[in-house]
Parts: C-alpha cells; structure tokens; sequence
C-alpha cells in the first residue's frame, strides 16, 4: 500500500517544497487532498476553508513560515452536558502561555467531519464482541448520516492493521464490513493510527472542513505494532487528528492499555468513554459480595444483563457522536520563531464561566521535522 501522509498547507508562502513527508501539525486558512489511491500532491484551496475539486499537479504544496492553528474545542458543564451558546468573547487561548488574538470562530453545529473507525479484532475483544460490533456499525451509521459533507473509513487491527474500506461517505459499505469480522490475535492499536495518518484516501479540504477524527472500540492495549506510542502521538498531532475512544474494559477489570487510550485522546482533544464501567458501578456490593455467577447483580445472559449494557453502549454512542460534530472551532496565527522548528508548542483554552470543563487539543508542531 502506497503511504500517504496527509499534507498541511500553510498560508505565507516563502518557496516549493522538495521533500516529502509529514506536514505541520498546524493548518492554512485551507488545505485540500486529491482523493484516489495514487498519491498525488495537493492543490491550494480558497481562502474561505472550502474549494472546488483538486487537480493533479507536479508541484509539492508550498512551504510557509506562518503558521494558521486550527483548535477543536468542547465545553462541558459540571453534569457533563455540552454548553453549546458560547460566543467568541469568551474564549481565551494561550500559545506557550502568550495570549492569541482568536481570527476565526464557529459553533456551528454538524460540522463536517472525516472520521476513522478503529476496531480492535485482538483476542481481548472476545468477550462483549458481538456488543462492540453492534457498537461500532450504530456509531457508523450515527456520525455517517449519507450526507456528502460526513465521511468515514475503517480499520481493523489484530496482529496487523488494515484499512479495510477507505474513506467513503456510504455508512452500508462499512456496516457491512464490521458485520463480517470476526476477533483473533493480538493488538497493532498503534500502527492502526499510523495507517489512518498514512494510507488512506483524503477528502477536499481536510483537515479545516472537515476536520480529522479518530474512534478507537478496543481496551487500549497494544503488543503487536511496529510504530511506538510517542511517534503515533506525534503523527496524529501534526496531522490535526483529534482521537476518542469507546473502552471494551468492564467494570471490575483493569486493562494496561487503559493509560495509552487516555493520553492519546487527552492529548489530541478528545476523550474516553467507558460504558461497561457503569453496568454495575452504583450496585453494592458487587465486588466484595462472594457469589458463584462472579457477583452479577444482573445474570449474565439474561435479558436484564444485555438491556444494561445496550443502554450503556447506547449513551456513549451519543455522547461521542454529539461532541464530534458540535465542537466550538478556533484559529488564530501564532508569532512562531525560526528555531522552533521542532519544539512542541503548549495550547491552553480558558472559557470565562464558572464550573465547566474545557477540552482542546494540548499543543502542536509548527513545523515538519
């Protein structure tokens, strides 16, 4: 398979680019990617985010010393429910702890997104497969509603990662391709990021609009990938992917990959969601109470067990399907120095309202490396 790594135009243009590679983890007012399997470069976009169709060129995109930072962004109020009637005025965003001038400011809602599917086929996802496989077709067929501007793509791991239906907006094709797998293995989660930010197919205008989302259906774990944690990190950085997760963990259990699926959807601005650890989170007693059923308050099995644990799913799926498409989306144009090249540059956002929490990506890399 053919790498492609998606590429970042930037806006102040000081000469061609003559290699290949990595772009910024930063964006231009826009950027545009030739969708075919081929790779083919760039062509600049409008100024606006949004261009008609890219054509074929021999040129590298343009290499820029200013950098445009694009920011996702998610409030949240202290009963976890999105605050969605925000205004820019109350915005605050801090480069490397220097106030920014906010230049662009949305909240609109349905916001176009390119959003991949991560589905974890290792051995540890035997247990809840069939309910994690029903997950992961709901969440398609949620976030991909058959409108041009949402489109999705899939990937499965186990002892390798596959890009098993390249970006497309039909949910059918990936549905039908989810309902056909089946677990067995071990678990390649970090080459599966590598080949999302790599090899699969782009559309118009990424990743201003729309922008880059990762789903990750699995544990966390990981024993099988060539690429490390850091050096996915940072690919998904550069690449303005945000990445949540929805944890195949059940409450009682502890998997070891639980911290790598935190950090890599704090870091990037997303989150975790966790919807067995609430099965039987509020029953008491249920992990000290000795009982030869492993002290199911509900039987697993039984009709109350798997109406449990459909709810649960089922919240997550909205949870997570609402925050993708209503995000707040700042950018502005930091004051980036020639020797910070390859300095990883802090982000903070502060909203000026009491009892809410702020999400947002940690930072970014104002340069290729």
């Amino acid at each position: 398979m053919a790498m492609r790594v998606f590429p970042v135009l930037l806006i102040a243009v000081v000469g061609l680019a003559q290699e290949p590679g990595p772009r910024p983890g930063t964006a231009p007012e826009s950027q545009s990617a030739q969708p075919s399997d081929a790779p083919q470069s760039a062509s600049p976009a409008t100024a606006s985010g949004t261009s008609g169709a890219a054509e074929p060129s021999t040129q590298q995109p343009f290499r820029v010393q200013v950098n445009e930072v694009i920011v996702p962004v998610t409030v949240t109020d202290d009963k976890g429910r999105f605050v969605s009637n925000l205004d820019q005025k109350d915005f605050e965003i801090l480069d490397q702890g220097k106030p920014q001038a906010i230049q662009y400011f949305t909240r609109e809602r349905n916001q176009p997104v390119v959003v991949g599917f991560l589905l974890d086929l290792s051995n540890s996802s035997r247990t809840q497969w069939k309910n994690f496989q029903n997950a992961a077709a709901d969440l398609v067929l949620t976030i991909l509603p058959g409108d041009p501007k949402f489109s999705g793509y899939l990937i499965g791991y186990g002892n390798d990662a596959d890009v098993m239906v390249n970006t497309t907006t039909d949910p059918e094709a990936i549905v039908s391709k989810i309902r056909s797998l089946k677990p067995g293995g071990g678990a390649a989660l970090y080459d599966a990021i590598y080949e999302a930010c790599t090899s699969r197919k782009l559309v118009q205008g990424e990743p201003v609009e729309p922008r880059r989302i990762l789903i990750v259906i699995g544990d966390g774990n990981d024993n099988s990938s060539k690429k490390t944690l850091a050096e996915v990190l940072e690919l998904a950085q550069r690449n303005l992917v945000t990445i949540y997760g929805v944890s195949t963990t059940s409450y009682g259990f502890k998997s070891d990959g639980d911290e790598n699926l935190v950090r890599l959807a704090e870091e990037t601005g997303g989150r975790v969601e966790y919807p067995l650890q609430s099965v039987y989170s509020g029953v008491s007693g249920y992990l000290s109470t000795p009982s030869d059923e492993g002290n199911y308050a509900l039987t697993v099995g039984t009709g109350g067990y798997a109406s449990a644990v459909a709810s649960s799913i089922f919240k997550s799926i909205a949870n997570i399907a609402g925050e993708v498409t209503t995000q707040y989306i700042l950018r502005y144009t930091p004051d980036v120095p020639a020797d910070s090249v390859k300095q990883f540059r802090t982000i903070t956002v502060k909203v000026a309202l009491a009892d809410v929490k702020v999400r947002a990506r940690k930072g970014y890399y104002p340069f290729a490396p």
